[in-house]
This record gives C-alpha cells, sequence and structure tokens, in this order.
C-alpha cells in the first residue's frame, strides 16, 4: 500500500449557515462543483448541537445532505472552543465529544479546534491554563481515537496585549506535550502571520516549528496586520485598509505562501483547506488551482527525497 502524499487533499470551507442547515447543501455542492478533494463543514453555525447533546432530527438532516456527496469531509468545531476556559470547561468538552460523534457519523477525519485563550497574567498563570489545556486535550484525544477522528489543535492570534495566546512554536510543544496520534496541530498561516507582526516573532521560524506535528492546514491571505482598529462599517473597508484576519483570496495578502511552502515538513494525509468564502466565489478556482501548487511543492520534495 503506498503511503499517502504530505499534502493528500485540497478543498475549501463551507460558509456559515443561519442555524436551519438550508444552505449547507448548496455550500458544499459548490465546493464539490469546483473539483476540490476536501470539503471543512463549518458546524459552529449549524444548530446540531444543544447543551453537549446532539440534536438527532437535525443530525439526521445533517448526514443525509453529506451522504449526497461523494467526498472527503473534516469538519470545523465551536469557534470560541476553549480548553483553557476553567468555568465553562465542562461544557466546552461535551461540546467537542458532541461533534466528534458528528465528525464519526458522516465519516470526517478531522475536527479542528481553537487553541486556548485566557487572560494574560504571569508565567505560573499562564503555565496553569497550559496544564489545563493539556489535560483536556488528553481527555478528549481518548474520546476522539475511540471514533478513528483526529483533533487538529489550530494556532489564534491575540487582539490585545491583556490576552494570552500561544505562538505556533508553543501549540506544537502542547500536541508534542499530548503525545496522541489523535491529537495533531493545524497550522492557519494567516493567523500566525497576525500573531507574528504583534508579538515581533519570526513569522518562518514559527511556521517551521509548528509543520512537523501538523496534520492540517487552513490557508487565506491577508497582511498580517493585528487589529489595530475596532470597528468598519464594511468588510471591503477592511480589506482596502488590509487590516486584520481578512480571509483573502491567495495573492490579494502578501502572504509568502511559496517561501513557506518550500520548506514546510508536514505530517502524511494532511488536507489543506481555504477559508475563503463565498464572497469571493469569482476567486475560488484560482486560488484552487494556486493551493493545488503549493500542496505539488510540497509532495514532490517528498518524493525526491524518498527516492
Amino acid at each position: 500500500m503506498t503511503a499517502p502524499l504530505p499534502i493528500s487533499h485540497v478543498g475549501f470551507s463551507t460558509s456559515p449557515g443561519r442555524g436551519d442547515l438550508a444552505s449547507l447543501e448548496a455550500s458544499i455542492a459548490a465546493i464539490v462543483d469546483l473539483g476540490a478533494d476536501v470539503v471543512e463543514l463549518g458546524l459552529f453555525g449549524e444548530d446540531l448541537i444543544s447543551g453537549g447533546r446532539i440534536i438527532e432530527g437535525r443530525a439526521k438532516r445533517f448526514a443525509e445532505i453529506c451522504g449526497k456527496f461523494d467526498i472527503r469531509y473534516t469538519v470545523h468545531g465551536l469557534i470560541v472552543s476553549n480548553f483553557m476556559d476553567e468555568a465553562h470547561l465542562a461544557y466546552q468538552k461535551a461540546a467537542v465529544g458532541a461533534m466528534i460523534e458528528l465528525c464519526d457519523r458522516i465519516g470526517a477525519d478531522t475536527l479542528v479546534h481553537h487553541s486556548g485563550q485566557a487572560r494574560n497574567g504571569s508565567r505560573p498563570q499562564l503555565r496553569h491554563h497550559d496544564l489545563v489545556e493539556r489535560a483536556a486535550l488528553a481527555e478528549m484525544a481518548v474520546v476522539a481515537a475511540r471514533h478513528g477522528i483526529r483533533i487538529a489543535l489550530e494556532n489564534i492570534f491575540a487582539v490585545s496585549d491583556a490576552e494570552y495566546r500561544q505562538l505556533p512554536s508553543e501549540v506544537a510543544a502542547t500536541v508534542r506535550s499530548v503525545g496522541s496520534p489523535h491529537l495533531v496541530g493545524l497550522i492557519d498561516f494567516s493567523h500566525a502571520y497576525i500573531e507574528a507582526t504583534r508579538t515581533g516573532a519570526d513569522l518562518r521560524h514559527e511556521i517551521m516549528a509548528m509543520a512537523p506535528v501538523s496534520g492540517h492546514l487552513h490557508l487565506h491571505d491577508s497582511f498580517g496586520r493585528p487589529y489595530t482598529m475596532d470597528k468598519f462599517y464594511y468588510q471591503s473597508e477592511a480589506i482596502a485598509l488590509g487590516i486584520g484576519d481578512l480571509h483573502l483570496p491567495l495573492g490579494w495578502g502578501d502572504l509568502p505562501f511559496e517561501a513557506l511552502f518550500d520548506e514546510i515538513e508536514v505530517m502524511p494525509g494532511t488536507a489543506l483547506i481555504m477559508e475563503i468564502g463565498e464572497r469571493f466565489a469569482a476567486e475560488r478556482a484560482e486560488s484552487l488551482e494556486r493551493a493545488r501548487a503549493l500542496a505539488a511543492r510540497v509532495n514532490a520534495r517528498h518524493a525526491a527525497a524518498a527516492a
């Protein structure tokens, strides 16, 4: 049996729903029609879980919709997922457990989970937050193992110095500390760019530090500019100024994708997901072509090394 390529699937995430599943089928179909290999389902907006329990009627309809398409699925969990949130940790774990069950029901192999967020503080306080998150991740990795699912821990950025977020290299250390094959890293390149700019960290160093433990990638473009403005009347204004996590088509920002993909080494079977919404439907095909070229750089280098 041939080993999977480092980057084996390239695709897009679905647009957030309104909670009624009405737009989900059309969103999946649009991605399939582009010729993508994988669809990441944004289940944070679909009202499939209530108080940590799956809503069975909706889950049945959800599974029926997914079953109409012959394509690989991954799932994006809650945006607010946060295993540093001690006050709500039981609720957080219950929701992740339900998401893992939903992954199993539709054959999705990966659940995206955001890395933790807490109030910034002293070194002992931050160490405590890290340990709380690691214990919860270890517990949920056991649950994921029972379903054959991988949890992909995504690097995020802070919006102010009052907020604690781990840099990608620190997210990688969290993944390694848990030491489970059912927990991998997820590099979000734009998030890394913004946080590197905000903290003065070296973007290339952070990406390369996280890559070896990463089994999932999120691509979308930006200028790596932190949120130094907190109000825009239209998304087009943020795009015009290049501020924030813009989720732009590839090439609209200035992320050095080619230079980074000439070096990164990721885990076999990694999915590359573009979080580029239907706002940019006209640009998605071009982004897919560019993303496949980026994946080919990694895969060709891997094949040459193995020859």
